[in-house]
């Protein structure tokens, strides 16, 4: 060919090219085309549209293989272009395009041929469209002439509204203004007789400072003599209330003398307690213990504490090594001093827990909870020892209730009139919180 393919013409071979790529093996593609073998028809023929224009142009195996693919699907066309008579109702395009793959015998005339009608066709197609938007483009002009014409007489309209209300505006204008100055002819009368009055108040304010001056001058002499003589009533009752105090004190320093001259004792009998009669007995812990209640039930640790001025002694490692061994020591402390902590809180009742300290090089760093007293034995002294020291610190007669599952320090604390319970007890009542 003397010329390159008419634009349509290339775009036609292009698409059936990549039509035909996907029935051909990779070994049957150039080169150049192997990396679209994948792509989709459109994709190809987008993507590349000018390597398959280049391979078809330069490859005369692969422009035959897809004429090969175009004769099986083309058959009728290929025939009649290889007969040197193209059908004269197909598409110019397509007969180009078919010339151009096939080449038969004159196929550059056919495709001049094709590619000129198509150009024509292309033209004449162009030609109308212009045709159709210059139709549409002078039925928008005359719509929007009509429509300025439209709005050119809806703002005539408007603007002769406009100038009635202008003339309506400048007449009330006129009239506001009228109406100004005779307010401020008003307002200069108003302001003269406020002059006026200002001058008579101002007089009168005068004679006002002037009564009230003489007013406060006899009010001051009034609070004086008040208080003059408020003065005197109360020297006169000091006076009269220093004698009375005198002679008070001289009749009780009479009393206490003769309370000593004649060694009277207090008083510390009453009449009611010489009536004779049967006073109830006061219960104790050992009371407690006779009731219906297991040595392991909750409900027994409540009722001691319940008992007046009851006081609970804590084995400390006696107790954690019992319920939680396996934490650390430091742990254990904790979490039985939190326990009696919610217990004293509950009870109302005054808790020591005891630890043994007797190993210990320094003294361990605690903060005791609100209600639980903490208290570590010393060097050479056992936990039990200082258990021991504390029942017999109490006095006879007050509840103590100590909780060990020792029996040795149990045996001791009942000898000296206190109440033993076991640790599982404390355990299971701190356990219910």
């Amino acid at each position: 060919m003397d010329r390159p393919l008419p634009e349509g013409v290339r775009h036609r071979v292009v698409t059936i090219a990549a039509d035909a790529f996907g029935s051909l093996t990779t070994a049957e593609l150039p080169t150049q085309l192997r990396q679209y073998a994948r792509f989709t028809p459109t994709r190809r023929a987008k993507f590349a549209g000018t390597a398959l224009a280049a391979a078809l142009e330069g490859d005369a195996l692969f422009r035959q293989r897809i004429a090969g693919r175009l004769r099986e699907a083309q058959a009728e066309l290929a025939a009649a272009l290889e007969a040197g008579s193209p059908p004269p109702a197909a598409d110019p395009l397509d007969v180009a395009a078919a010339a151009y793959l096939l080449r038969p015998p004159g196929w550059a005339k056919l495709v001049a041929a094709a590619g000129e009608e198509a150009e024509r066709a292309h033209a004449d197609h162009v030609g109308e469209e212009n045709a159709r938007e210059l139709e549409r483009l002078r039925e928008e002009l005359a719509g929007l002439r009509a429509a300025a014409q439209e709005e050119g007489r809806a703002a005539r309209a408007e603007l002769d509204v406009v100038r009635k209300e202008a003339d309506a505006l400048q007449r009330k204008l006129r009239a506001a203004a009228s109406d100004l100055r005779r307010g401020e002819a008003a307002l200069r009368k108003l302001e003269g007789e406020l002059d006026r009055a200002r001058g008579t108040a101002a007089a009168e304010v005068a004679a006002s400072d002037s009564e009230n001056r003489r007013l406060r001058s006899r009010l001051a002499e009034a609070e004086a003599a008040l208080e003059a003589s408020r003065r005197a009533v109360r020297e006169g009752r000091s006076l009269e209330d220093m004698r009375l105090r005198l002679l008070l004190d001289t009749v009780l320093e009479a009393a206490q003398g003769l309370r000593r001259e004649l060694a009277l004792a207090p008083v510390q009998v009453r009449p009611a307690d010489t009536v004779d009669a049967v006073a109830p007995a006061a219960i104790n812990p050992r009371d407690i213990a006779r009731r219906a209640l297991a040595e392991d039930d909750p409900q027994l640790l409540d009722q001691l504490l319940a008992l007046p001025q009851a006081h609970l002694v804590v084995d400390g490692y006696n107790v954690t090594k019992t319920g939680y061994p396996t934490l650390p020591l430091e742990k254990q402390r904790l979490r039985l001093l939190g326990g009696l902590a919610g217990l004293a809180a509950q009870s109302g009742a005054e808790i020591t827990c005891v630890f043994d300290g007797a190993e210990l090089a320094t003294p361990v760093l605690l903060a005791p909870p609100r209600g639980v007293r903490v208290l570590f034995s010393k060097p050479g002294e056992t936990a039990d020892e200082l258990i021991r020291r504390l029942v017999r610190a109490e006095p006879p007669g007050r509840p103590i209730v100590v909780v060990s599952a020792d029996r040795e320090v149990a045996d001791g604390v009942a000898r000296a009139g206190a109440r033993p319970v076991a640790s599982t007890l404390l355990l299971r009542r701190l356990s219910r919180m």
